[in-house]
Parts: C-alpha cells; sequence; structure tokens
C-alpha cells in the first residue's frame, strides 16, 4: 500500500484533543504531541464544541512547529488530517490547517476517517496485527464491533442503540458525583469496590445478532444510587457501585465480541479507542478469549495525532491536492473502500 518512504503529518482534532504527529513509512513513528482541553470543559461537565474549536485554533500550529522540530524535519511529504466524524467546527480548524499547509508546502492531503484511525492504532506497536480480524471499536462517542477483511475493508456487525459505552461510563460518573471526565474517574474508584455488590443488567447478551445497548444499565445504575442515597448509605456504597457497573459494562463489552469472534472464525481482536484503555476490559479479554488480542498503547488509546499519521500514510493513495476541506459530523465507517478506489 506504501510505495516509497514518505514522512506524513497527522492532524486530530474531532473533538476536546489536539493532537500532531509525524509518521515515516520507513522508521515508524518520529514525533508526536497531544493537548488536552479537560480543564477547559471541566466545569461544564462536557464538551462545549465552540470552546473546543477555539482552543484548536490557539494550539494547533505551535504544536505542528513542535512535532517537526523534535523529528527534525522541515516539512512532510503529505498532511493527513480527520474530516469526520466528530464535532463540524473543530473539524474545520483541523481540515482548514491541513489544507493551508497543503498548499503552503506543495504536498497532498489526505482526509482520514476518526474512527479508522483508532482501528490502525495498534500498528505503531511492534506486535502489529494481521487481518482478518474483529475490531472493538469503544469510545465516547462510538460503540462498534466491525469485521475487518483487510485495510479499508469494514463490515459493521453491531453498533450501540443508544449510549455509547463511553457515555455510559461518564453518566454513571456524573450520578456517583465524580469529576470530568468521569470515565477514568469511576475506573479508578471501582478499584476499592466489590463487582458482586450489586445485580445490574448486562443488556442484549442473550438476543439475537450483535448490537449494544446501555441505556438500561445507565439506569440501573440510577436506582441504585436513589435507593442508597434514600437510606443514606450512599457515600459508604460508591466504590461498589462504580466496580459494579464497570463488571456489568465490561461483560456486555467482551460477552457480545466473543460470540461475534466465535460466529465469524476470526482468532484476532483489536480493541481501540478511549474506552480500550480500561484494564478490566483488557483483562477480562485477554482471559476469556483464546485467540490474540491487539491493543494500542495507553496514550494511544484517546484521540492522538499518531492515528491519523498511521491511516493517513496507509492512504496515500486517496490523497488529494489541497484544496476542500472536508468536514463531516456522520461518516458510516462501513463506507470507506480500500485506498485508491
Amino acid at each position: 500500500m506504501i510505495r516509497r518512504s514518505m514522512n506524513v503529518l497527522g492532524i486530530e482534532t474531532s473533538c476536546d484533543e489536539t493532537g500532531v504527529a509525524l509518521f515515516s513509512t520507513e522508521k515508524g513513528l518520529l514525533a508526536d504531541a497531544l493537548h488536552s482541553q479537560v480543564d477547559l470543559h471541566a466545569m461544564y461537565g462536557g464538551v462545549v464544541p465552540e470552546i473546543a474549536s477555539r482552543d484548536h485554533i490557539r494550539c494547533l500550529l505551535p504544536l505542528v512547529r513542535t512535532v517537526l522540530e523534535k523529528a527534525g524535519v522541515e516539512r512532510p511529504d503529505a498532511v493527513a488530517y480527520t474530516a469526520g466524524p466528530g464535532l463540524v467546527g473543530a473539524l474545520m480548524v483541523g481540515g482548514g490547517m491541513a489544507n493551508g499547509l497543503g498548499l503552503a508546502w506543495d504536498c497532498p492531503v489526505v482526509p482520514v476517517h476518526h474512527m479508522e484511525g483508532h482501528l490502525v492504532a495498534p500498528m505503531l506497536e511492534d506486535h502489529a496485527p494481521e487481518y482478518p480480524l474483529l475490531a472493538l471499536l469503544v469510545s465516547g462517542g462510538h460503540t462498534m464491533l466491525i469485521a475487518v477483511h483487510g485495510f479499508g475493508e469494514y463490515e459493521l456487525l453491531g453498533t450501540t442503540l443508544d449510549d455509547a459505552v463511553g457515555e455510559a461510563f461518564d453518566k454513571s460518573a456524573k450520578l456517583l458525583g465524580l469529576g470530568y471526565p468521569g470515565g477514568p474517574a469511576l475506573a479508578k474508584l471501582a478499584e476499592d469496590g466489590d463487582p458482586t455488590a450489586f445485580d445490574l443488567p448486562r443488556p442484549m447478551l442473550n438476543r439475537e445478532g450483535y448490537d449494544f445497548s446501555f441505556s438500561g444499565l445507565k439506569t440501573a445504575v440510577m436506582l441504585v444510587v436513589r435507593r442508597a442515597e434514600d437510606d443514606g448509605e450512599l457515600d459508604d456504597r460508591r466504590a461498589d457501585i462504580a466496580a459494579s457497573f464497570q463488571r456489568a459494562a465490561v461483560d456486555t463489552l467482551v460477552g457480545r465480541a466473543l460470540q461475534a469472534a466465535r460466529d465469524r472464525q476470526l482468532d484476532r481482536i483489536v480493541i481501540a479507542g478511549g474506552v480500550g484503555a480500561n484494564r478490566l476490559l483488557r483483562a477480562e479479554m485477554a482471559r476469556r478469549f483464546s485467540g490474540d488480542v491487539f491493543y494500542p498503547r495507553m496514550q494511544y488509546c484517546t484521540d492522538n495525532g499518531a492515528m491519523i499519521a498511521v491511516a493517513g500514510a496507509l492512504r496515500l493513495g486517496d490523497a488529494e491536492a489541497a484544496a476542500e476541506i472536508r468536514a463531516q459530523a456522520r461518516w458510516p465507517l462501513a463506507t470507506l473502500s480500500p485506498p485508491g478506489e
């Protein structure tokens, strides 16, 4: 897929993290930098799109300069950027920067699908997966099971019917009075709790197909929290509620993934996206799956420029002259095709 050695600059601005990285098709990842907006959005309890866009504008060019200086490269051979899905304003910032740099450097520009970036993030590791495989993509906005027949050949097997699993983590954390972002805080609290303390539902596991649903689990947590509040026991039971929720969510993800892997006779699973950093999810999949499991390293589970640079390098066949900024709030992964087609 990659015909000659090239340096690809990756730009990620789909939500609340500004990521930039430089990837060499010959040497691998040369440099990367990431700026998080967590502190800016914490007071609002969630991402404010206008604030996100403005902060991307403030940080993006300095991060580009930092990455190029760290890599000792004057200019890349191509620029890749996240074109969707994501917040349109934030995507426009990254797309505008990528196309502007493409014009200034007279180099091609590659629009990248955000979730394809997550899917190929394990390619940054020494032990990279081979195709075909099953991908479990789990984040604050997505929960998907995909049969990956090859790069750009994606068959959507199942998705969430309501809340994404990361969203369920965040909402349950909010019910427990935890700070933003809630998912990591809940996982940390769960370490001190009893995962069998509350019998919470494992939605959809007994139904046909591979879809997910987490709204019922979130509602069950809300009812448990209210009962604990009424009994004056919430402070003593927070860790148990967190641990019980996390166990139910992980059981649901792992159960569905194992079912799909068995049915499709796939012996490789990739887990990527922000929730892919969850330690219980990693441990349970390793314990229960007889095949090989692949993850990005922890810092590349959340949104980052490295995954976009890698995906851009793999999609050099789709490179185009800098001209049109692409920004798609919704973009089904299954609509992609192999590079150059």
